[in-house]
């Protein structure tokens, strides 16, 4: 477990006490299809595991039923899917997460999933870049196609 807890780029605990087993595993098909998990671990064995981890310094989570959901990748993806599980099943309370070393809590984790996902803010990025690019090289067509223009009248005037 301390493995995971290392490797993982964000780990959200969550309450899972009502669900019954086919809704969690619901819930553990609908975090399948990326690169998360979640687990239903004991407590002393989650505190003894975090020790040396990001996670070590929010160990007090680790009390009454705990499950938590682990990305391995985006963790942005894993926090809009389990909140949108909650949306979808009230009996499924989220705690609080830990994301790239950092706390969250419940009401941050809102925020945190409005953010855009890493693909999408890689292509805004791109496309910021591309603008300036595309322009200029519009603007040298532009001028370009002006002066040729201008010699093909000259030319025919002649």
């Amino acid at each position: 477990m301390r493995a995971n807890f290392v490797k993982a780029k964000a780990v959200i605990f969550t309450n899972y006490r009502g669900l019954t087993v086919a809704e969690l595993s619901e819930l553990r098909r609908s975090l399948r299809d990326g690169n998360f998990e979640y687990r239903i671990i004991k407590n002393t064995l989650a505190k003894i595991a975090s020790e040396g981890t990001p996670l070590f310094g929010v160990k007090e989570s680790f009390r009454g039923p705990v499950g938590i959901a682990i990305s391995y990748s985006d963790p942005i993806i894993t926090v809009k899917k389990i909140l949108d599980y909650s949306r979808k099943n009230d009996k499924l309370k989220v705690d609080g997460a830990v994301i790239e070393g950092a706390f969250c809590a419940p009401e941050e984790l809102k925020a945190v999933a409005e953010i855009p996902s890493r693909q999408v803010l890689l292509s805004m990025l791109a496309g910021g870049l591309q603008a300036p690019i595309s322009k200029f090289a519009c603007a040298l067509n532009a001028t370009l196609s002006k002066f040729v223009h201008a010699l093909e009248a000259l030319k025919q005037k002649k």
